[in-house]
């Protein structure tokens, strides 16, 4: 993905209102990087496909034949096979990672309980758990998509002082990601005290990514009216290079 091409920004104190860069960049200019940058975050399309393929395969076989053991050992291989095709290609393997962990999870409480559906439990917990935090951030004014995205923009943390249009795109977009992640919940919940496994599963898969989807693009609509990021990498570097000159 592309890096974002940020201008430099006008310095504001946190009662101002939305930043004023020296060099504002086109509308869609900024649709078109920070479009970029969310693919970049979240994994894109290979990340989705990470995402789905050990519990597509893990309920397919269990559909199939019933046997947890083969069907954890395929789901957990098929991870470590997508971390493997990663790492020999020097690609980032952090989004292969967190599936490997989330599927070894799974398998291992699975296998503990001797329950095929606690195979999701693990995973299921981790989005109520993420739905929360997002929630809390955003009430608590660090909205966790911030945190998340501003080393992606170089904007760190500036968008909490001085850029108070960004704060409140990505407030949005907390809260967005939560709510969207809580109903996500209260649909898995209730399947996993009453449907079967295969159920479960199929449910699951088939609510891996338009939730994913939808929350994706209203961040992008949110960060796309937003004021573009401050650079505060460029900032750094443009004040050493002033102080060199000045010492010079």
């Amino acid at each position: 993905m592309a890096s974002v091409d940020k201008p430099t920004p006008t310095t504001t104190n946190s009662d101002a209102q939305d930043p004023a860069p020296a060099a504002a960049s086109a509308p869609d200019d900024v649709k078109t990087v920070t479009e970029a940058a969310l693919f970049e975050a979240f994994g894109g399309v290979r990340g989705m496909v990470e995402t789905v393929l050990p519990g597509l395969l893990f309920v397919s076989i269990y559909t199939v034949n019933k046997d947890l053991h083969l069907s954890a050992i395929a789901a957990l291989a098929v991870s470590l096979v997508m971390v493997a095709v990663r790492l020999v290609r020097k690609d980032t393997v952090k989004h292969a990672f967190s599936g490997v962990f989330g599927v070894a999870f799974g398998v291992v409480f699975a296998m503990m309980t001797g329950n095929a559906k606690d195979f999701y439990l693990p995973g299921m917990l981790y989005t109520l758990g993420l739905a929360l935090a997002y929630i809390v951030t955003a009430i608590a004014g660090v909205p966790l998509i911030g945190l998340i995205l501003g080393p992606v923009f170089k904007e760190n943390l500036s968008w909490r002082t001085r850029n108070p249009g960004r704060k409140k795109a990505y407030t949005k977009a907390s809260w967005a990601w939560g709510l969207i992640l809580l109903g996500k919940c209260a649909i898995l919940f209730p399947l996993y005290w009453w449907a079967d496994t295969t159920q479960l599963g199929w449910v699951l898969v088939t609510l891996k990514i338009p939730p994913f989807l939808l929350a994706v693009y209203l961040t992008w609509v949110f960060l796309a009216k937003a004021p573009p990021p401050i650079d505060v990498f460029a900032e750094m570097e443009a004040e050493e290079r002033r102080k060199a000159s000045e010492t010079g």
